[in-house]
């Protein structure tokens, strides 16, 4: 498949970031045709909810893509 426009497809991913006290949590979604970060939010727990934020977020700002690709 050719990803050759904005938002034809997005991906998302979350990672852990140590610090002194435990970890934050950080997910991104980005846009494969420009590889650019789309929307992120940051979290002291693992609750879905910064994750629903971020979409909800990149979808107000974008609508919604042909293809989302997540781990």
């Amino acid at each position: 498949m050719t990803i050759d426009r904005p938002n034809q497809v997005w991906c998302a991913d979350i990672t852990f970031i140590p610090v002194k006290c435990g970890f934050l949590y950080l997910v991104a979604i980005m846009g494969w045709a420009k590889r650019k970060v789309l929307s992120w939010r940051l979290s002291n727990t693992m609750h879905a909810d910064f994750c629903v934020e971020a979409l909800t977020d990149v979808f107000g700002k974008f609508g919604p893509p042909k293809i989302v690709n997540t781990d």
